[in-house]
């Protein structure tokens, strides 16, 4: 656990007082931790990009007709970018736009973002990735009959660092909290 550190202030009237430190940087290991966050959803992404784009992507020919509908292929392009975008939000445990809302952001930029606000989405997205993608590693055991047999190996491939996601995720979210505790907005109304 690390200490916080006190900057003294300027002293006012008879009595001097100490605040608390901005947070600690991120540790190393959880800079390069939120990084390999991104790049897990990357191949995936890529997958049903392809797939969106007409590419059977592995799958028989009978297999791939219900992924070539207009529905199907708006499905995958959102599910795409909304995946790789709450990837890159783990970004903000570790960069200082995670402690303070970025100035071009109308109303709230330049605020400081409450510990809580950041680690209670987090830690509930953490949770919510290790129990989805726990059964992946079992991927090659259930059959796959609309698959080619390289393409049901391609998938398992690509598919396997998302077991990674949330444990990572939830490892960075404690990062986060232990350096931001105790920041003067985890306790108060104000900003």
């Amino acid at each position: 656990m690390q200490a916080r550190r006190e900057q003294p202030t300027a002293p006012t009237s008879a009595s001097t007082s100490t605040t608390p430190a901005p947070p600690l940087p991120a540790p190393r290991w959880a800079v390069r931790a939120a990084q390999l966050i991104t790049l897990l959803a990357l191949p995936t992404g890529l997958w049903r990009l392809a797939m969106v784009c007409g590419f059977a992507s592995g799958y028989t020919a009978a297999g791939f007709v219900p992924f070539d509908t207009a529905g199907s292929k708006l499905w995958m392009l959102t599910l795409s970018v909304t995946c790789e975008l709450l990837a890159l939000l783990s970004l903000g445990l570790v960069r200082p736009w995670g402690e303070t809302v970025p100035r071009w952001i109308p109303v709230i930029g330049g605020r400081p973002v409450r510990p809580l606000a950041a680690v209670v989405p987090a830690a509930a997205g953490a949770l919510a990735l290790t129990a989805l993608w726990a059964a992946m590693p079992l991927w090659w055991t259930y059959p796959h009959p609309d698959m080619t047999p390289a393409g049901r190996l391609l998938v398992g491939v690509i598919y396997q660092p998302l077991v990674l996601w949330g444990p990572l995720l939830g490892a960075v979210t404690v990062s986060y909290y232990r350096r931001t505790r105790g920041s003067r907005t985890a306790h108060t109304n104000t900003p």
